[in-house]
């Protein structure tokens, strides 16, 4: 897979720690240009361009809320400015909250429904002409162990989540004729950083069959998988990687 990227540019949404900056890593390993994302972690998006500009590698970092048209607009030109093209776009940036539904108010379901579904969606609108233009282009989605195994404490998580697999259906549907694979990468138990409102990782009564949480280079490698080149037959798919936690 070495170099497979080459001439590619990619934006990870999300990508200050964890999931997102592991993904970074990879996908500069193989040649692309890197764009990194945060909404407010500057220093976090900084540190993974860093990374990848210290291994040789060329990135960028754009900062701001993409569930606004705006930020999600200039994030994508961000990457065109600089690298002349956008032929990657990993939708991992996500909001949890940990709430019973009778605790949610329904500022709390659009503030989860908006970072989760409402971004990826704008961000694709804006990266797909790009794409279309180059007749290459990779797009994948983060989901969440959550929509399709149901937990407590978040339905507004789960059902964003659920969104996204039909939304990874429908554009492979709609955007295959130009080249343009979408899929859906659904990690399950990681080891990350997590804010206290995410609430505790999803494991619960269910402990995956492996016995161990997952690594944030262990999901990212999967993602990486599907933006190479050789993953031009794999679109629409929803893939699990949580170490058997749930066997779809």
């Amino acid at each position: 897979m070495s170099n497979d990227l080459e001439g590619r540019v990619a934006i990870v949404t999300g990508s200050a720690m964890n999931i997102g900056r592991e993904t970074c890593l990879k996908l500069a390993g193989l040649g692309a240009a890197v764009i990194t994302h945060a909404k407010e972690n500057a220093v976090g998006a900084q540190e993974t361009a860093a990374l990848i500009t210290a291994a040789g590698g060329q990135a960028g970092t754009y900062v701001g809320d993409l569930s606004d048209p705006m930020h999600a607009q200039e994030l994508i030109d961000t990457a065109v400015r600089q690298f002349g093209g956008l032929h990657i776009l990993v939708n991992n940036a996500a909001m949890r909250r940990n709430t019973a539904l009778a605790e949610t108010s329904y500022e709390d379901w659009q503030a989860i429904i908006k970072s989760n579904l409402d971004a990826p969606f704008l961000c694709t609108k804006a990266a797909t002409p790009h794409m279309a233009l180059a007749r290459w282009g990779r797009i994948v989605m983060l989901g969440g162990l959550s929509a399709h195994r149901g937990v407590k404490n978040r339905v507004h998580v789960a059902t964003a989540k659920a969104g996204l697999t039909g939304m990874t259906r429908a554009l492979a549907a709609e955007l295959a004729e130009l080249g343009i694979t979408a899929n859906c990468v659904v990690p399950g138990s990681v080891k990350t950083a997590r804010g206290a409102a995410a609430g505790p990782a999803l494991q619960g009564g269910h402990p995956n069959l492996l016995g161990r949480e997952g690594e944030p280079h262990e999901i990212a490698h999967v993602i990486a998988l599907l933006c190479h080149t050789g993953a031009a037959y794999t679109t629409g798919q929803t893939i699990h990687v949580n170490g058997g936690a749930y066997l779809a």
